[in-house]
């Protein structure tokens, strides 16, 4: 029997312990707040300490604020366990590939849960782009809104990376997967009026020329979580709004609870489908359909889209090794961050 230990307690960790559960594992939670009401909610049992859960697994799932990730993500990989690891894999691109090298030294897997790919809503859209229904694509719109977070963390931009890394990566790694590499991108976000609310817009130019814009907004007011997007080609358009058609599942779907996630409807949960992918792959079955250098090339344009703030202009973004991103890996790895889990994502 596989055994999984959640680092982590917050609203992502409660999808991911119902997921894993409904797919068989045992499960162990550690977080230094949170982990015996998550348990009690769920079902599971409680770590000790963060060196019990490691002595316990097979498999480390990351649901911890991202400024932790590192640290844990390579403890994780000197234990001996495959990795799952929320999004995104970490501030920077630096200590993303250290992440990655940690892992591949240790021989263990590495996976980052962007779980937009596995929205039923998403995964149509994608399939439409990959089997030509679609044909050529020419502009791809997306727009992700809800309620700002409530741990504080999330407004530190030196901890979470701001609405962009944090919130708008997933639609950042959904249009790349969609259009393939991003040639250049720009950047803007709102000017602070006082009310708390943030928006930030970015246009990314693909290496083929389409262009996907992708906007965010994190209300300071009670709002509904929305999601929309319109994907168009020479082939036809695919629209989605969430507002009009909500999604279809159900089963783990607690990350909805404050406002900042899609709420639950019927059917699976899309972080059941993402971690069923991962526990085959990790058992030597095919590739998830996210992949480690996905990752790191979803922190490498998020990063880049925070330079086109600082720099009020457009960025370009060198062009990825054939095949795919590939860590390009420093010869001297930047420090570690702390380990510290006082407040979970």
């Amino acid at each position: 029997m596989t055994t999984v230990g959640i680092i982590g307690a917050g609203g992502i960790a409660g999808a991911h312990i119902a997921g894993w559960l409904r797919l068989g594992v045992d499960v162990v939670v550690h977080s230094r707040v949170g982990a015996p009401e998550l348990v009690a909610r769920h079902g599971g049992q409680v770590a000790a300490s963060l060196d019990d859960l490691l002595a316990r697994c097979d498999v480390v799932d990351v649901c911890t604020p991202t400024f932790t990730h590192r640290a844990l993500v390579e403890a994780a990989a000197a234990a001996g366990c495959d990795i799952v690891c929320e999004k995104p894999f970490a501030l920077t691109v630096e200590d993303t590939e250290a992440m990655i090298a940690a892992c591949a030294a240790a021989g263990v897997g590495l996976y980052p849960a962007h779980v937009v790919r596995f929205f039923p809503e998403h995964a149509v859209v994608h399939d439409a782009v990959e089997n030509g229904t679609l044909g050529t694509l020419a502009v791809q719109r997306y727009d992700r809104q809800g309620g700002m977070p409530v741990a504080p963390w999330f407004l530190d931009e030196e901890l979470s990376g701001g609405i962009i890394m944090d919130l708008m990566i997933h639609d950042i790694d959904f249009a790349r997967w969609n259009a393939g590499p991003v040639a250049s991108l720009r950047a803007v976000r709102s000017v602070p009026d006082g009310s708390g609310t943030v928006a930030a817009q970015v246009v990314l130019t693909h290496a083929s020329g389409s262009v996907s814009s992708i906007g965010g907004v994190w209300s300071a007011r009670p709002v509904a979580f929305r999601t929309r997007f319109e994907v168009a080609g020479t082939g036809g358009v695919l629209r989605y709004d969430s507002a009009t058609n909500p999604t279809t599942w159900v089963n783990g779907a607690g990350a909805g609870a404050d406002g900042y996630a899609p709420q639950p409807a019927l059917g699976e949960s899309p972080y059941q489908t993402e971690l069923r992918e991962f526990l085959a792959a990790f058992q030597g079955g095919p590739q998830p359909r996210v992949t480690t250098a996905d990752g790191l090339e979803a922190v490498r344009l998020a990063d880049a889209a925070r330079r086109s703030l600082a720099l009020g202009e457009a960025v370009t973004i060198p062009a990825e090794p054939a095949g795919g991103p590939t860590p390009d890996l420093p010869d001297n790895l930047p420090a570690n961050q702390p380990y510290n889990l006082e407040e979970a994502r």
